[in-house]
């Protein structure tokens, strides 16, 4: 161990005087400083984080396009080397935009790994910035394991499956990805035998396996009496930690900084959002009694841009007329081999596709290979799902009609209007070989907004200056900023049209949209593959 070296604290001088040994430094708090005469706060910092490097073996480096070398501590390595968190590898970050935009091939294993390291940027900016908030090398290595794992229930094509195929095959279920990411958390905590290592580097269990899980998922107790603090792995007083990694309360959190940076990057886009600005001005104040993460007023601007970069990636690439049409064919492609295909989990018992969320050890093996699974596949019983995913390799999907605004009284639970509109296009379009049936047809619903559903979310956003860095205030939006900030829309496809048909397909479709005087969006240009 090299010799430790610290300005203010000479450790054979107070350990001896204080029948402190070697093994007892790691155990060192501020109380025991205090007793041993080092009475100010940020001395205390010093020598307790100068402790904690001693301990701590060398981590590794990561070098990452996006943010460039990445020193990762020992811990977060070796959860990275768990079968568990290397599943990331093979799920794509976007799902099916990579068959739109060819450069989107980078996975959620990338994206989870910038996280962590932006989780750990910006809590040790506020450490360094705020001592007086008490902020420990502890919160620090836990705000970056949440960064690290917040993505690991995930399935395959991320929120195809996640918000597409699990509502539909298993509507009764209230399920989301955070959920499951928790419940791969733990499955890996244990599979791997974590607990011991996470000792090691002083974490208190399970406090600290609770602070992460909430950090990802929000209170793990949701029913709390009103007022009283929901969380349970920090006080309130720590409150602004759960603003870091998924901010419940404004949205503006460290997953959006590298998910915009990186898909941007991937995507061949401009990112106006410069996340570094942000934490180079993110300061703790106090907000209707809870202390939270605010940033200068002077940067309102950037915090508009960061809105409007994710309303942009949404139009452009998220939800992209072929993008969207892709991911509902491999999501009806699964539906139809849902059935057929099983895993096996734990015990030796078998899970479906819909099923394996039920079981850690089952979900660990379900990842986008699903796909090629399928598609090579020579079972009779998979021949429709592979009839669908051939269509996509072929680059023969289904085609895209048009766009109308979508009604104030139709809402996306209005099955009957929607199947009624099938069966008038089913007539509408020109007859052809084998009559085109409701089935023929797909109907989406778009949402488009800057995050805060039609609310602008600049007037959400707490600021401070630099004549009182303690006092959060809101800020009167420029009257530049857009008027609507959410937008509604209805994609409507045909399964059997083809190239020679689409041109009087899309006529018969404007005239049928005339005579229900719904009003077509204007045509967008649209970035990546237009096929």
């Amino acid at each position: 161990m090299e010799e430790f070296q610290c300005p203010i604290f000479h450790p054979e001088k107070c350990t001896n005087e204080n029948n402190i040994t070697g093994a007892m430094l790691r155990d060192l708090t501020r109380d025991r400083l205090i007793g041993m005469g080092i009475g100010e706060l940020d001395d205390q910092l010093k020598i307790l984080d100068s402790i904690r490097k001693l301990w701590e073996t060398q981590g590794k480096v990561f070098n990452d396009p996006i943010h460039g070398h990445i020193e990762l501590h020992p811990l977060l390595v070796k959860i990275i080397d768990t079968p568990q968190f290397q599943r990331l590898r093979y799920l794509k970050q976007l799902g099916g935009a990579y068959y739109v935009y060819p450069g989107a091939s980078h996975n959620r294993f990338e994206h989870s790994i910038g996280v962590g390291h932006l989780a750990g940027q910006l809590a040790e900016a506020l450490r360094t910035r705020q001592p007086e908030l008490l902020i420990t090398a502890r919160d620090i290595l836990c705000v970056q394991i949440a960064g690290l794992c917040h993505d690991l229930g995930h399935g395959p094509f991320s929120h195809m499956f996640d918000n597409i195929f699990i509502a539909k095959t298993r509507p009764e279920k209230k399920w989301e990805h955070e959920e499951a990411s928790c419940d791969m958390f733990d499955h890996l905590v244990k599979r791997n035998k974590l607990e011991p290592v996470m000792r090691k580097y002083d974490l208190k269990l399970p406090e600290d396996l609770i602070f992460i899980k909430e950090m990802i998922a929000g209170p793990l107790k949701p029913n709390t009496a009103e007022g009283q603090w929901p969380y349970e792995g920090r006080p309130e007083d720590k409150s602004f930690l759960y603003d870091i990694v998924a901010n419940k309360r404004n949205g503006i959190d460290v997953d959006k900084f590298d998910y915009f940076a990186r898909d941007c990057y991937h995507l061949g886009m401009q990112n106006n959002f410069d996340h570094g600005r942000f934490i180079k001005f993110a300061r703790v104040c106090e907000v209707d009694g809870l202390k939270q993460i605010c940033t200068r007023d002077k940067e309102q601007d950037n915090m508009y841009e960061m809105f409007h970069t994710r309303m942009c990636l949404h139009r452009r690439a998220y939800q992209h007329k072929v993008n969207k049409i892709i991911e509902t064919m491999i999501t009806e492609a699964f539906l139809k081999a849902d059935k057929h295909i099983l895993i096996e989990g734990s015990g030796g018992k078998m899970f479906t596709l819909s099923t394996a969320i039920d079981d850690m050890e089952a979900y660990t093996k379900l990842t986008d290979h699903v796909f090629e699974k399928i598609l090579n596949s020579s079972d009779k019983t998979l021949a429709e799902a592979r009839d669908i995913l051939q269509r996509i390799v072929s680059r023969n999907f289904y085609k895209f009609l048009g766009e109308i605004e979508k009604p104030t009284e139709v809402c996306t639970t209005n099955v009957i209007t929607i199947n009624n509109w099938k069966k008038e296009l089913a007539q509408a379009l020109p007859e052809r070989n084998g009559a085109l049936t409701p089935e023929d047809f797909e109907v989406l619903f778009i949402t488009l907004n800057y995050g805060k559903k039609d609310k602008d979310p600049i007037k959400d956003l707490h600021f401070y200056s630099k004549y009182d860095t303690t006092k959060a205030f809101k800020m009167k939006v420029s009257r530049f900023r857009p008027m609507r900030f959410y937008e509604q829309s209805i994609r409507f496809y045909c399964k059997k049209t083809d190239d020679s048909t689409l041109v009087a397909d899309q006529r018969c479709f404007d005239e049928w949209c005339t005579g229900k005087r719904f009003s077509k969006v204007s045509g967008r240009v649209e970035d990546g593959d237009q096929n």
